[in-house]
């Protein structure tokens, strides 16, 4: 996964250099306007799938791995307005409700845990003056910052069985490549270098491993992602509306 995607200047946490750090809370997500899809993990299909494309990219299908189709257009994200607020009722994947902190696996023969926590010190919501504290007094870490800590941990969990998962679907060599065109304006917009489960392979599956699908998330995780597809249409009808918008502006001026 892309772990410092929309990260400007991530640098590790530390108790002396941050000890007189806040954090307060900023109302928008401006931060993740340039990005037309984010990572996700596997056990986000199911609530995302509402709304939201699942598809898997990568150089290669030995690479690929699943993501949000956030946009249409290279560096844009057509689920935040231009104020930074996500769309109302729909899902905000983990990869971008962790930010501004982030866990980073430590270089090999480091000491020390295998991850460290970083944050991005370009974070307009950290300041010296206003916000909660990182760290006490005694340089214990708040509650706020354990919480923070924690959903890091979590989240590292589900990565780790997206990887599971997505060596699954490798073995049993059920992804395919899935090209989406679309036409807009008389321009037609190809994205590439996506792969999908194919349904055909899938029926295709020997019954044990058909049941262990079943027992263990697997199956459920591929029909939320096949049934997202569908949603394709859904992001080409966020960019028609902000092309009209677009355009409004373009004749003001």
């Amino acid at each position: 996964m892309a772990e410092v995607l929309f990260y400007e200047r991530p640098v590790p946490l530390n108790r002396t250099a941050h000890k007189d750090l806040r954090i307060k809370g900023v109302q928008n997500l401006k931060f993740a306007h340039g990005v037309h899809s984010v990572p996700l993990t596997c056990t986000e299909f199911p609530v995302a799938a509402r709304d939201i494309p699942i598809l898997f990219a990568g150089t290669d299908m030995a690479n690929a791995g699943p993501m949000a189709l956030l946009g249409l257009r290279q560096n844009e994200n057509l689920f935040l307005d231009t104020d930074g607020q996500w769309a109302p009722g729909v899902y905000i994947p983990a990869f971008v409700r962790r930010y501004p902190f982030v866990l980073a696996e430590k270089p090999a023969g480091a000491e020390g845990d295998d991850f460290t926590v970083f944050l991005d010190e370009s974070y307009e919501g950290f300041s010296d003056q206003e916000g909660e504290r990182l760290f006490k007094d005694d340089g214990t870490e708040t509650d706020m910052l354990k919480n923070a800590v924690n959903f890091l941990g979590e989240f590292q969990q589900h990565v780790a069985r997206t990887r599971q998962f997505m060596a699954d679907l490798q073995q049993y060599d059920l992804l395919e490549p899935r090209n989406i065109h679309l036409q807009r304006n008389g321009n037609v917009l190809n994205l590439n270098g996506l792969f999908v489960v194919s349904e055909e392979k899938l029926r295709k599956l020997d019954a044990e491993t058909t049941h262990r699908f079943l027992t263990d998330g697997t199956l459920g995780w591929i029909y939320a992602h096949l049934l997202s597809l569908a949603n394709i249409d859904r992001v080409g009808q966020r960019l028609a509306q902000r092309e009209e918008v677009e355009a409004a502006n373009a004749t003001k001026n």
